[in-house]
């Protein structure tokens, strides 16, 4: 058997941490067991689908590298097959049509709440022959009366379901269009998935949906449940943990393999191990290794993780997403890879580290008030000029060369390497950071410090 999972997201919100753990999982899954791996769009809900959010799920999935087999599946193409589903479940006497109106079902409900029943469908249309003119009805499927479903989970084990608790639900609305339940039974039927990896929140389906599945006689796929993420503090997720779109992760300057690591991290485990290739999850992951309970969001470990990818990354690696957080030329400055590298080791994040290299391609117009008071005394100003001047006679312009003119000037002055380095940073960057000040020499080249100490001292010197 070829294995065959898929994601199928609603594009009725975005692509969030939990769903894209889901589309990992199942991805993984695929990958390892040399599957396949489909993306099915579940947009039967037109009110609510919107372009946006399929964008947003096809350029999430392609950012974390979740490539999908084939072209996607939009399940509003398929609503035809989803009808003729239907009515052969109506005509193996599996589903009937139901001409309820809303009302009726209201005061069904609210006798059942003062009876102290659990509302439900009592399936008083199961048995009607009539077909009256002109009114609208639903199609529901007929759920048996008595014994149990039993949902084979991978992850969750056996989950036992008494259908005397499950009632009659509707497969198709008064508009003829199908519900999810009957949608999804049909698609992964028709698209041959072998094992549906799913989030928990989805398991009270599965016993109707298996149940669909036996009543149309198709063979059921594996199930796995996923149990949820939560926040820091076990509240289900919310945007106050950090459950925004996935490409709000990616603008935020993470690393896709940081966060593909950090995802898998979340409910699977294999050992201690913390960090984890891309190559090295498909090879190690299974669902077996997936917890039970809930997994916890930790930002800080997000953050360390992707500090640690930031290091090991290749500095022409991350050019591209860098300029594009710069959004300035960098043609006329120093080598955008160089930049990255000298900053790679104190960043966090993409974006951290572009604010970082900004100084080298746009000169201060201001500098950081506090580190000028810290850092400027009347000294200070004998000790820039003997640098512009040895610099300016320097036949040599290096990090090294830099170093030295340093050392030298404040061994003679008699004061240590600070008082002469810290205020030349904040002249050329506008701040007290930057990387190692010969390096930061070094990259901006002789003339481009000397301007902007030039320019900085006129600024300050009042």
């Amino acid at each position: 058997m070829t294995v065959r999972t898929r994601f199928a997201p609603s594009p009725t919100g975005m692509l969030h941490i939990g769903g894209a753990r889901t589309a990992l999982f199942s991805w993984l899954y695929a990958r390892h067991h040399k599957g396949e791996f489909v993306l099915r769009i579940e947009d039967t809900d037109r009110e609510r689908s919107t372009d946006e959010a399929t964008q947003v799920i096809l350029d999430g999935l392609s950012w974390l590298g979740l490539d999908w087999d084939g072209d996607p599946v939009f399940q509003a193409t398929r609503q035809a097959e989803h009808v003729l589903a239907a009515e052969q479940l109506i005509d193996e006497g599996h589903a009937y049509r139901c001409y309820c109106s809303r009302e009726e079902l209201d005061e069904m409900r609210e006798q059942q709440r003062t009876s102290g029943k659990k509302p439900m469908y009592d399936g008083r249309c199961r048995h009607r022959s009539d077909r009256p003119d002109n009114q609208p009805y639903v199609v529901r499927f007929r759920s048996p009366d008595v014994g149990e479903t039993v949902v084979h989970d991978m992850v969750l084990g056996d989950v036992v379901f008494n259908n005397s608790e499950l009632d009659d639900l509707i497969i198709l609305r008064s508009d003829g269009t199908p519900t999810y339940n009957l949608a999804v039974v049909a698609d992964d039927a028709a698209m041959g998935i072998t094992h549906v990896v799913r989030g928990s929140d989805h398991l009270n389906n599965t016993p109707r949906q298996i149940q669909l599945y036996q009543a149309l006689g198709l063979k059921e796929p594996q199930f796995a449940h996923i149990p949820l993420i939560h926040g820091p503090d076990g509240a289900k997720m919310s945007k106050r943990h950090g459950a925004v779109a996935i490409t709000e992760y990616r603008q935020a300057g993470y690393l896709a393999d940081a966060v593909n690591n950090y995802l898998a991290r979340l409910g699977w485990s294999h050992g201690d191990d913390e960090v984890f290739t891309r190559e090295q999850l498909m090879e190690f992951f299974d669902l077996a290794q997936v917890g039970k309970t809930a997994a916890r969001f930790d930002q800080a470990k997000l953050d360390w993780l992707n500090a640690h990818y930031l290091r090991e990354a290749k500095a022409e690696s991350l050019a591209t997403d860098v300029q594009l957080l710069l959004g300035v030329d960098v043609g006329n400055g120093p080598d955008l890879t160089r930049v990255i590298a000298s900053l790679q080791e104190r960043s966090k994040n993409l974006v951290e580290l572009a604010e970082g290299a900004r100084f080298f391609y746009a000169a201060p117009d201001s500098y950081d008030e506090k580190a000028v008071k810290k850092n400027f005394r009347d000294a200070t100003w004998p000790l820039l000029e003997r640098f512009i001047a040895a610099a300016e006679a320097s036949a040599d312009w290096s990090g090294e060369a830099a170093h030295a003119l340093i050392q030298q000037i404040c061994e003679a002055a008699e004061v240590n390497m600070g008082k002469l380095a810290q205020p030349l940073r904040i002249l050329v960057s506008g701040g007290p950071v930057s990387p190692p000040i010969d390096l930061t020499l070094e990259l901006l080249g002789r003339d481009e410090t000397l301007k902007r100490i030039q320019a900085g001292m006129q600024a300050l010197r009042v």
